[in-house]
């Protein structure tokens, strides 16, 4: 990395470390950007140079989380199923206590003004959909879908859905103060027996030649 790629990163995570505790603090809807930029030290302008919006600025993985299940589908081992990607990346992340997951009793004051806060309540359902739609296009590529088969879009669907409402378990034990041990054992356990249910319906599809 470069020495002006290196100043980048250092300034983009500084303004989101600044704002973190500033939306912790006051909650993100009491704080502005011209605050943010006045506490990290920058011009505002610079702070939009970053983060288009204040959502963005909250949500600073939000482009990760959304590619992800599209990725974990397309690269995954040959002979595995889209279902057997998505729980192995959804229970990787438990184990490791991926940072987007909020498997971290640090994370629940972020999680706390997410709750607090109608707009990035609509940007958190705005992401969920966008990662659903990333997975059903991975989707029909993989299986030659004709262009308007909803197919893809109703498998996503479960995979996407079974993905989201385990996450937001995790928040809502972190949230309530549970042992991070007792929530990871509580949510894997679910997501086992889900993921179950999923492979016996969907794990054929779509074929792979060759698999």
């Amino acid at each position: 990395m470069g020495l002006r790629e290196e100043k980048k990163r250092q300034t983009r995570t500084l303004l989101t470390d600044t704002a973190t505790g500033l939306f912790a603090e006051h909650g993100f809807e009491r704080v502005t950007v011209a605050e943010v930029a006045r506490a990290a030290g920058v011009a505002v302008n610079t702070v939009f140079n970053y983060f288009p919006t204040k959502e963005d600025l909250f949500f600073d993985r939000q482009e990760e989380v959304v590619a992800r299940l599209a990725l974990v589908v397309r690269e995954r081992p040959p002979g595995s199923s889209p279902v057997d990607a998505v729980r192995a990346e959804l229970l990787a992340g438990l184990d490791a206590a991926e940072p987007t997951y909020g498997l971290d009793p640090r994370a629940a004051a972020f999680w706390r003004t997410v709750e607090d806060s109608p707009a990035l309540r609509a940007r958190l359902l705005d992401l969920g959909e966008r990662a659903e739609e990333a997975l059903a296009g991975a989707l029909a590529e993989e299986a030659g879908t004709a262009p308007g088969d909803p197919l893809p879009r109703l498998v996503a669907a479960a995979l996407a859905g079974a993905h989201r409402a385990a996450l937001a378990e995790v928040r809502r034990g972190m949230v309530a103060g549970e042992p991070v041990d007792a929530v990871r054992a509580r949510v894997v356990a679910a997501v086992t027996t889900a993921f179950g249910l999923l492979t016996a319906g969907l794990d054929g599809w779509p074929g792979r030649p060759g698999s």
